[in-house]
């Protein structure tokens, strides 16, 4: 039965009186218990066996053994509720091309491997918890012959620069799922996605903010389905939940020390005045190492010139002095290096506490990850604006290893993006970390370590509401 035309099936006046007990609105948007219970009955119930658990997993050794740790969690449940063994995987380990976070290149792959044994893909983030019973029976609501894009509905409140603008006129009237309660995919989706995705190019070649750009690819301008609300999919504890989640900044032992991390600030004389006293009046008292750096020295900062010019855009050419100097004796030597700009919000206590989940002798580029032309095997990169940590260790690989900006304006992130990518060194994502202001985003930001951009905000007052702890823990 057709997606769009499942009212022409309810004619016998029971299944009449359901579908009509279901949403008056777009049947996409949701049905009664009741009606997707009519259906089954006719249809059969999904088992276990029919889904594939997707962990979007990282192949940071960190993340990647969180990531396990979900794995073999589910399969436990599911060995203990005995309604059949889902297919579990690990989205790093479905290919050896990093691009795959991104999930429309890992489509095609799935689709051809388990597509005629499944009948749902479901997608949850390293830190999401599932209850297998309860997303059984979410799942077995909906005719798995049809295509449903099921998830806990987000939607932005007034038109954001992180979605291009989009549906400007009314921001609220598009949804998009919340990662970390999980989305599902019936296969007759997931297989006509991976069909077009191998005959047609994206719009655009950056991928920015991953779940929306999911959503619009799947909504296809009206002609797919929209994203279907399902209340059992939930970001917080409560009954009857399938998924739960509880925070992305994880409790890994003690903060790194304050010396551990080196701090540079990208700035230019324009804006000593403007920009560098919010950062004195917020963040930087946090700092154990911290230096400026701007095309002019200025004592009363202090700065320091590296000797590059300033430049309008990309900055590259200061970026990569910068990372020599890191390494030079020139300052004390530190276990990582957060490069930011002048115009960066951030809590240094709060990424103290995220560091010490890794391991600052494995090459770790840590930040909000962006994508460039990832179906055509493009490349990651650490968006610079929401902060760019580097371990030593990644440091080291890249200056030796002869990478090099091709102009001093050319934009210092997706360089660094792509050098890492050349040399085998993935890019680690935090959903902590932030490109733009907080009014940017629709989901929740508790806990954040960065934002961005000082543009129509008070940026003391956004630093002191987001990111200052009223009792941060021990400074060490």
């Amino acid at each position: 039965m057709s997606h769009h035309n499942v009212a022409n099936g309810c004619k016998l006046v029971a299944v009449l009186l359901l579908c009509l007990g279901a949403s008056a609105g777009d049947h996409r948007s949701g049905r009664a218990d009741a009606a997707g219970q009519e259906e089954h009955a006719a249809h059969g119930s999904v088992g276990l066996e029919e889904v594939v658990v997707v962990i979007q997993s990282q192949r940071n050794s960190f993340h990647a053994r969180r990531a396990g740790q979900r794995k073999t969690e589910i399969l436990q449940q599911a060995a203990e509720v005995g309604q059949g063994v889902p297919v579990v995987l690990l989205l790093h380990e479905l290919s050896h091309y990093e691009g795959d976070w991104s999930i429309l290149p890992a489509l095609p792959h799935l689709s051809a491997t388990y597509g005629h044994l499944a009948s749902w893909f479901f997608f949850i983030e390293e830190e999401t918890s599932v209850t297998l019973p309860f997303l059984l029976q979410v799942l077995r609501r909906y005719q798995v012959q049809e295509e449903w894009f099921l998830g806990k509905r987000l939607h932005d409140n007034e038109a954001s620069i992180i979605h291009h603008y989009a549906f400007s006129e009314d921001p609220s009237s598009f949804s998009f799922p919340a990662p970390a309660a999980g989305w599902a995919l019936s296969t007759p989706l997931l297989q006509r996605l991976a069909e077009r995705i191998q005959h047609e190019h994206l719009k655009s070649d950056f991928t920015i903010d991953l779940k929306h750009e999911i959503a619009l690819y799947i909504w296809e301008e009206g002609n797919g389905p929209k994203l279907t609300e399902v209340p059992e999919f939930c970001t917080e504890t409560r009954d009857n939940c399938a998924t739960t989640f509880t925070t992305y900044l994880p409790n890994c032992g003690d903060p790194v020390s304050k010396t551990d991390v080196f701090v540079a600030v990208k700035t230019c004389q324009k804006f000593h005045s403007e920009r560098v006293p919010v950062v004195k009046a917020t963040w930087e008292k946090d700092a154990g190492l911290l230096e400026y750096y701007s095309d002019v020295t200025d004592a009363s900062i202090p700065t320091i010139s590296l000797g590059v010019p300033n430049t309008e855009r990309g900055h590259c050419g200061k970026t990569f002095a910068i990372l020599r100097r890191f390494l030079s004796k020139a300052v004390p030597k530190a276990d990582w290096l957060l490069i930011a700009d002048d115009d960066t919000l951030i809590s240094l206590p709060r990424l103290r506490q995220l560091l010490r989940c890794y391991d600052p002798k494995e090459a770790v580029s840590l930040g909000e990850r962006y994508g460039y032309s990832l179906l055509q095997n493009g490349y990651s990169y650490t968006t610079g604006g929401g902060g760019m940590v580097l371990s030593r260790a990644a440091v080291s690989r890249l200056v030796s290893s002869g990478c090099r900006c091709y102009s001093d304006d050319a934009p210092d992130d997706m360089v660094l993006g792509r050098c890492f990518t050349s040399l085998g060194v993935p890019i680690t994502h935090s959903p902590l970390f932030h490109q733009a202001r907080p009014y940017d985003y629709s989901e929740t930001l508790e806990n954040a370590v960065s934002f961005h951009k000082h543009w129509n905000i008070d940026p003391v007052a956004v630093y002191k509401q987001w990111l200052q702890d009223a009792h941060p823990r021990d400074e060490l």
